[in-house]
């Protein structure tokens, strides 16, 4: 009687260990499209009240705190005229940064772009803030994937100013 229930017990061992590892729980696999549909909803209606604005000229401070090197952090202001950016300087010194640092966040429609990169790479988390009268992205918080350390973004978008 005790050898057919060791033998069970070992087929059933091994082949728990010839399953493969599943990386996020069911409970994350069921909350996900839930959470990308949240993301994008959001998403649409915040650009669209962006664009309702007709807003081309404009500033706004950025950090973005990551495990990068420290010239692509900031803070920075970023100036916009005509819906192109003019000028990319740190806080700290008041000079012109390095711009290829800052080519994905140097216009409130590229933050958008990465906020929809995030939804379309279905990433771990994503968890945004939206100015309520305006609609552009005040906090971006994003991590790509829950088992890799270090790839997280986390921006911050202030003293949001329309300029003539």
């Amino acid at each position: 009687m005790r050898l057919p229930m060791i033998i069970s017990a070992g087929l059933l061992l091994s082949f728990g260990l010839n399953l493969p590892v599943m990386s996020k729980s069911p409970i994350e696999i069921a909350q996900q499209p839930a959470s990308n549909n949240l993301n994008l909803s959001r998403l649409k209606s915040n650009r669209h009240l962006w664009y309702q604005q007709n807003i081309s000229n404009y500033r706004y401070t950025l950090s973005n705190s990551c495990f990068c090197i420290p010239e692509s952090r900031g803070p920075v202001v970023i100036e916009v005229r005509n819906g192109k950016t003019i000028s990319i300087t740190s806080v700290a010194t008041g000079k012109p940064v390095n711009p290829e640092f800052f080519q994905k966040y140097k216009t409130i429609p590229k933050l958008f772009n990465v906020i929809q990169d995030a939804i379309n790479r279905k990433a771990f988390s994503l968890n945004v803030q939206y100015s309520p009268k305006l609609g552009y992205p005040t906090q971006i918080n994003i991590d790509y994937n829950s088992q890799i350390a270090d790839e997280e973004k986390y921006l911050t978008i202030e003293n949001f100013q329309k300029i003539q």
